[in-house]
Parts: C-alpha cells; structure tokens; sequence
C-alpha cells in the first residue's frame, strides 16, 4: 500500500511513465558514456598516458581532463540522478565538440552516436530526473 501511495501520489500514470522512460534514459546514456567511452580515458590518465585530442586549443592534458570529468563524474552523476541537469552541460558540450570538430570531416555514421546522445542529454537537461533518482524533483 505504502509503495503504489509513493509510487503515483506526484502525479498520474503518464507522470509515472515519464520518469520510468526518463530513468531509463539517464541508466542508458550514463552508464554506456562511462563504461565506454569516459572509462578508457580515465585509464589513460592513471596510466600517464596525457596523449589526447586538443580540439578547442586549450592543450592535450586539460582536453582530456575535461572530458574525462564529463565522461565519467557527469555521466555517473546522470546514471544515479543527482544533479541530473547540470551534469547533461558538460556532456552536450563534449558531444558537439565530437560530432562536429573531432568528427567534422568523417562521415555521418561517425557523428551519429555524439548526436544521439547530445539529444538525450538535451532531454535530460528539459526534464530533469524524474522521480526514479537520488535526487527528487521539487
């Protein structure tokens, strides 16, 4: 009784199922970001291995701290839900900066998935958490 209370007492069922699509959006988009893509850089970072894009022209080893700080802290930020909103910034700057310098001359297949999740993370930064998250919405 106590569960199905807290469960639709902010809203109705499309509230509900908002924040069950929203949930699965941030467990989706944060954890393939940190395991895939932010963890390899964290790695190269204990390894001591600073060799790393400079695209905005700020030097290899900030490059790569910012983006390990997006790819990692922010996308772990977003997987469990605290701060949701602020840690989509970080990331949509990282995947634009992907998709149209990094990637600026490759085919689109290679700016595919940068824009697929700038687009979700631009969600994320709409919406919010939802209710599924550490951190609840007011």
């Amino acid at each position: 009784m106590q569960f199905t209370h807290w469960l639709f007492s902010a809203g109705d069922v499309r509230d509900t199922f908002q924040s069950f699509l929203l949930l699965l959006a941030r467990l989706i988009s944060g954890g393939f970001m940190l395991v895939e893509h932010g963890w390899g850089k964290f790695e190269k970072i204990l390894d001591g291995n600073w060799k790393f894009a400079d695209p905005l022209g700020v030097g290899a080893e900030l490059s790569l701290l910012l983006a390990v700080f997006a790819e990692v802290v922010c996308a772990l930020l977003i997987a469990v839900g605290l701060w949701s909103r602020a840690a989509a910034i970080p990331l949509i700057v990282t995947m634009l900066v992907a998709a149209l310098i990094i990637h600026a001359d490759d085919p689109v297949r290679k700016q595919e998935f940068p824009l697929v999740y700038t687009s979700v993370y631009m969600l994320i930064l709409a919406f919010g958490n939802g209710r599924f998250a550490l951190q609840q919405p007011k």
